[in-house]
């Protein structure tokens, strides 16, 4: 497929300046002169460097790859028939209906984006982390460090080899770990019905039996069903120990997965919580993260 490099940079203007900067979970300062997203915020959001945009924008740049035009498509929060029309422009072929979708839907964004200071990050339907903001980040570590890889969730509840967790840069102790292990599997067996074709998933699925003998084990049992809320303690090197409520939701065919992060009002908690968010937020390591760092730098 032949990218039409001459359309894309005038598309990249018009969807950056229809997302506001609150849409996209920035701060908007005092002297911001447009609207929409400023060529820094798209490339902040996206992961990509400014000049980047730039030369894309200015069509000097043929061959963006699959993972940037996700990436762009996902910052500017694009629906799935113009994140298609992305791709094209491109000169790549739009993921496949049987392949599981990184995409995140506008009116997804909206309610993410309403959810005031709770963490909260999306997930694809193999656990893939596609989304975070910056609570979970300040109460979990940025996970922009960890290359894009390897930001599994279910990768992290069956390390191979002895691998450490990739998703939070703490300890963090689930207060029911057996119960979400069989969730986590069973909605990798589920995901298997919805996405048949997909490589990525069987990968993913062969990788876990591989290196792990807890998932084997619970893989040959057949179990199905979802992973819906947990309990777990967030071992926060400034506030110190967190509990948190865990509670996941499915958005819809696509399979993807909302956790949301938050402590019982009015309690010790609760105020750890705020601080924790607030000393990560201000800090060297996330003062800089947004939202959205999919591509890995």
């Amino acid at each position: 497929m032949t990218a039409d490099i001459a359309k894309l940079g005038p598309m990249l203007r018009t969807w950056r300046g229809r997302v506001s900067p609150d849409a996209a979970g920035l701060s908007i300062g005092h002297r911001r002169r447009v609207t929409g997203l400023r060529r820094e915020d798209l490339a902040e959001l996206a992961g990509i460097s400014v000049d980047y945009v730039v030369r894309l924008e200015q069509g000097r740049y043929v061959t963006p790859s699959a993972q940037v035009t996700a990436a762009l498509a996902r910052a500017l929060q694009l629906t799935d028939a113009e994140r298609d029309h992305l791709y094209r422009l491109a000169g790549l072929a739009p993921p496949a209906d049987g392949e599981i979708s990184d995409h995140i839907p506008p009116g997804l964004y909206r309610m993410l984006n309403r959810l005031g200071d709770a963490a909260a990050a999306v997930f694809a339907a193999d656990w893939q982390l596609i989304w975070w903001n910056r609570s979970w980040a300040a109460l979990l570590g940025d996970p922009s460090s960890t290359p894009s890889a390897l930001r599994n969730f279910a990768r992290d509840t069956f390390p191979a080899d002895g691998a450490g967790p990739r998703l939070s840069h703490w300890p963090v102790a689930s207060l029911g770990q057996s119960a979400v292990e069989v969730s986590v599997v069973s909605d990798l067996r589920r995901a298997t019905g919805r996405f048949p074709g997909s490589d990525r998933l069987a990968d993913l699925i062969r990788d876990l039996t591989m290196g792990s003998r807890r998932f084997e084990e619970l893989w040959a049992s057949g179990v199905v069903g979802a992973h819906r809320e947990d309990h777990k303690i967030v071992h926060h090197p400034e506030a110190g120990p967190i509990a948190v409520d865990c509670d996941v939701l499915t958005d819809g065919d696509a399979e993807r997965k909302i956790v949301v992060l938050t402590a019982a009002p009015a309690t010790e908690d609760e105020t750890k919580f705020r601080l924790a968010v607030v000393s990560g937020i201000l800090s060297p390591l996330t003062a800089d993260d947004v939202v959205n760092r999919a591509v890995a730098r």
